[in-house]
């Protein structure tokens, strides 16, 4: 199967490199998921920011570190990721998998 063809192009991260990168204080992760969805789980610390009415002018500053898109399964995320380059911002990175991915490598969640 190939890989998917992104325009502009979405950097796949995977739940370790998210996880180590927010530990060391390099990432900020924005969860693009539903308010609906964040009130039942939701990725601790994460900034939300639901895609439904997505305005890249919402996004908390970075102060410097990696912006990181999440969802609940890395559609959304792209999605989210994209309209933000399309805004100017260079933020392209994702979580693959989203949350799904996330506790399937045993990451905690909140709710």
């Amino acid at each position: 199967m190939a890989d998917e063809v992104r325009n502009p192009p979405v950097r796949d991260l995977t739940p370790e490199d998210v996880a180590r990168g927010l530990a060391e204080d390099r990432m900020v992760l924005v969860d693009v998921r539903e308010l609906n969805e964040t009130a039942i789980e939701r990725y601790p610390g994460a900034a939300i920011v639901p895609l439904s009415t997505f305005d890249p002018a919402l996004l908390p500053d970075p102060h410097g570190r990696e912006v990181v898109f999440a969802c609940r399964s890395g559609r959304r995320s792209v999605t989210a990721s994209q309209a933000a380059q399309a805004a100017g911002l260079h933020y392209d990175s994702h979580l693959a998998g989203g949350i799904i991915a996330w506790k399937a490598a045993g990451l905690p969640t909140e709710s």
